[in-house]
Formats: C-alpha cells, sequence, structure tokens
C-alpha cells in the first residue's frame, strides 16, 4: 500500500510517502518570508502553496522511484486552515487522484495531529488522552479508536500557540512567537512573575485570553522598557502558566478517565518546557507517553499521509463533492 499525502493549511507545504505502513518520505517547505510581516499573510501563503506543491510531489515520488501509477491512495488536508491555501493541496491531491483512478481521502488536519503519534516507534494504545496544542487550536480529547473520539475539553477564546504569538509581539521578540518565547524563556525565571491562569466551569476547557492580558498590564506598568533580563523572566513566567494550565487539565482527565496513554500534539508540542512536563506526568500516573519528533509537531504530510490511510483502511468512504473547510469539523470527534 502505498500513499501520498498533501498538507496546506497555513503556511507549510508538504508532501509524504507511506509505503507498506513506513514512512518513505516526509518533504516540509517552510514559508519563512512571513517573518517580514510578523504573520501568515493568507495570499502570499496561497501563492506560495501554488510554486510549491508540484515540484514537491514530483521529488517525492522520484526519490522512492515511484510515478503516480504507483499509487494506491491520495490524502490531502480538507481544514480547518486558511481557506486559499486549503484549497491549492486539496485540489492538487482530489485532481491528481480522479485523473489517474486512485482513492481520494479528505483529511481534517487535526486528526492528523492526533493521530501522528503513531508515526513513532512507540504507539499510543487506544484509548488514549490526546492533547492537541497549535497555533489555532488547544484540545484535550479521549480518543478511542480511529474513527471515535470526544472532545473533553477547548479553549474558550485564544489558542495556546496564538497567545505565543501575541505575548512575542508584545516582547518585541521574532516571529514565529512560540520559538522565539521558548528561546528567552530557557534564560529566565519561571517563578518570577505571577500570571494567573482563568478557572472555568467545564473543568477540562482552557482560557488564555487572561494571561496574555496580564503580561500586557505587567509591561505597560514598567517604568521603562523591559532589558533583556526582564524579558527571559517575563517568557519564562507566561511558559510556566501556560504549560501549567494545559498539564493541570491532562491530570485531571487522567485521574477521571480509563486510559492507557497520553499523547502530546501540534506544533506548540515542540516546546521544551511543555514537553518535559508531560513525560514526567506521565510517569507520576504509570501512562504510557508519546510525543511526536519535532518534524511531526508541526504542520507535516506524513500524519495527513497516515490519517488518510487509516480511514482507507477503515472502509471509510467519501463523497466526490467534498469540499475543504476552514473552520473545525470532524465526522468522527463529538463533544
Amino acid at each position: 500500500m502505498i500513499v501520498l499525502g498533501i498538507e496546506s493549511s497555513c503556511d507549510e507545504t508538504s508532501v509524504a510517502v507511506i509505503r507498506d505502513g513506513v514512512l518513505a518520505s516526509n518533504l516540509i517547505s517552510s514559508q519563512d518570508f512571513h517573518k517580514l510581516y510578523g504573520g501568515v499573510v493568507p495570499e502570499l501563503s496561497s501563492r506560495a502553496h501554488l510554486e510549491r506543491v508540484l515540484p514537491l510531489v514530483k521529488k517525492a515520488l522520484a526519490d522512492n522511484n515511484l510515478s503516480v501509477n504507483d499509487l494506491d491512495l491520495i490524502a490531502a488536508t480538507a481544514g480547518p486552515g486558511l481557506i486559499g491555501a486549503l484549497l491549492v493541496g486539496f485540489i492538487f491531491g482530489k485532481t491528481l487522484a480522479r485523473t489517474s483512478g486512485i482513492p481520494f481521502v479528505p483529511v481534517n488536519h487535526i486528526e492528523g495531529h492526533i493521530f501522528s503519534g503513531f508515526l513513532m516507534d512507540t504507539k499510543p494504545d487506544f484509548p488514549f488522552l490526546c492533547l492537541v496544542v497549535s497555533g489555532g487550536h488547544t484540545m484535550l480529547i479521549l480518543v478511542e479508536s480511529f474513527t471515535s473520539m470526544k472532545i473533553l475539553g477547548t479553549t474558550i477564546d485564544d489558542a495556546a500557540g496564538e497567545a505565543f504569538d501575541k505575548v512575542a509581539k508584545m516582547l518585541n521578540l521574532p516571529y514565529p512567537g512560540g520559538p522565539s518565547v521558548q528561546k528567552a524563556a530557557m534564560a529566565g525565571n519561571p517563578g518570577a512573575i505571577d500570571f494567573p491562569i482563568a478557572r472555568l466551569s467545564n473543568e477540562f476547557d482552557f482560557s488564555f485570553s487572561g494571561v496574555k492580558t496580564s503580561v500586557l498590564r505587567y509591561i505597560q506598568k514598567l517604568e521603562s522598557p523591559p532589558d533583556q533580563e526582564m524579558i527571559n523572566n517575563i517568557a519564562a513566567s507566561f511558559t510556566a502558566s501556560v504549560t501549567g494550565a494545559l498539564l493541570n487539565n491532562v491530570r485531571k482527565a487522567i485521574k477521571k478517565y480509563k486510559i492507557n496513554t497520553i499523547t502530546l500534539t501540534g506544533g506548540v508540542a515542540a516546546n521544551s518546557h511543555l514537553r518535559e512536563g508531560f513525560i514526567r506526568l506521565g510517569e507520576k500516573y504509570g501512562k504510557k507517553v508519546v510525543i511526536p519528533d519535532f518534524q511531526f509537531c508541526g504542520d507535516n504530510a506524513a500524519m495527513i499521509a497516515f490519517r488518510g490511510l487509516s480511514l482507507h483502511e477503515a472502509g471509510e468512504k467519501f463523497d466526490p463533492a467534498y469540499e475543504p473547510f476552514p473552520s473545525f469539523f470532524s465526522k468522527y470527534i463529538t463533544g
């Protein structure tokens, strides 16, 4: 079984090949020029995907001595994401599949993240808890099977990754914000400032708007612009508050639900402070911990190819008229 996966939901164009259950290729072309604008410019992102998707597909096939006729399945991200960016990869994959007589599977980007742990040598065991933490979404999900999941909690305002980006701007740190804040935080004192995290009626929901505002108010009250030591301390204290809230909800869910594994996925899963805390949490409660390698934390086609394969093997069928969607939608996730 040879699967081609295509990802183009935001600012990474990615193409992957899974061959007989083994990842054979995972090419990622990042649009670094967005740094000039301090964030992703949707129209420029779409144009870059148009320029890069065909060369990446050709390279992925050539690297594995394959032609389109060797493919058994094509999967592409259908959403959520920037609609212009989504359309590029989705239409390319769908058209290639239909003109070649190959089955096509539209993939939910978040579902790709949820099952990205299966790309690792040590894989999750059902049922498992998955904390998805990215620039656009923060969710705690109970995963019972490849086709049955339940949202236990989600953010009621900013996603964690979005909060990192906004705090980075407040501190005049370069885009993307997550890595910049982490770099500063590593040199700071996480206990220097007590930034509060909201307590919500749903015990598993998240809220990061308040801590973001607390950081802003703290900076505004300073008599002068923060020096590097202060920036490091603010970044470290902010990171400690956000990761503390994330880990606290996972801890509560471990106690409440019978699960075998906990997994951490999404772009913010690359944060070292969060990864370390997640591992300690698993050790404390005797749960298997699966955290994807860094290349699988951000947007990548390997997770799209795997998710497409899992749906195909589950016998799922999709209407040829299926269209991409910019907002979150999932047939398999309830709650």
